[in-house]
């Protein structure tokens, strides 16, 4: 008799190390493991030989599976092998739509159990010693989508330019222009911002310009790779900034 579990999980920002402790032993002792693009394929080593490790990933217009399949496949899979871990990037519930997946996995009568996950929108920005919050400069930050699910940006992107907190970005860089072009109309023109791509990684690559000049770095950005965008006079606490700031005094 198998005892029907589903446990949604984040495995941190990319960093295999950054994974919680009890995020890695549920990969030890799932299984299945039904796992998403942006987990680190490392870490699946450390899964039980006799799991079955199914990536479901989901990228730009590159889908492996629908949702309504994934949420089938949790319920299926954990009925007949026993405890399925859904392991996502990140924190689950942080545009993950592990909230979605829990509802359909309970309407079935199956225990779900949750490990929260160290999200990119805090993880990556600290890895480059970028502060979200900063005293007498930042009082809050906010972590919005870039990209909703009809392809548009979202209202709150006009809400939090309007506001003075550091703006994190997810999922934006295929709205880049359309995101910057809002922020500029609420914004002072010397607000910095920073793009990171394959955060915590070896690959890691950030690119730091200021509102004004945001056309200058299009071309540097690789759209095939994740990123996050953060908006905010907290970016400019990081090193590049003041060095890019210099150089533009002695070019002018």
């Amino acid at each position: 008799m198998k005892n029907p579990k589903v446990i949604l999980a984040g495995a941190g920002p990319g960093d295999k190390e950054l994974i919680t402790v009890k995020g890695f032993n549920a990969i030890k002792n799932a299984d299945v493991i039904l796992y998403d693009a942006l987990v680190n394929k490392d870490l699946l080593c450390s899964a039980k030989p006799s799991a079955k490790c199914i990536y479901v990933g989901k990228r730009f217009n590159q889908h492996k599976f629908t949702q309504d399949e994934i949420n089938q496949m949790l319920v299926d899979y954990a009925l007949e092998y026993g405890t399925v871990l859904r392991l996502k990037g990140g924190d689950p519930f942080v545009f993950g739509r592990g909230g979605e997946e829990a509802i359909f996995v309970e309407s079935h009568g199956i225990e779900t159990e949750f490990i929260p996950g160290v999200s990119s929108a805090l993880a990556v920005p600290t890895n480059q010693g970028i502060p979200l919050t900063k005293r007498n400069l930042s009082d809050s930050f906010w972590v919005i989508t870039g990209t909703k699910s009809n392809g548009e940006i979202s209202d709150d992107i006009t809400l939090g330019a309007k506001s003075s907190a550091t703006l994190v970005v997810l999922m934006g860089l295929r709205n880049f222009s359309l995101i910057m072009n809002e922020i500029k109309k609420h914004r002072h023109k010397y607000t910095p911002f920073a793009i990171i791509q394959n955060g915590t990684l070896p690959n890691e690559k950030i690119i730091i310009e200021t509102t004004n000049n945001y056309k200058n770095i299009i071309d540097s950005i690789d759209f095939s790779s994740p990123g996050i965008i953060i908006i905010g006079d907290v970016v400019a606490d990081h090193p590049s900034f003041l060095e890019e700031e210099i150089q533009r005094v002695l070019e002018y």
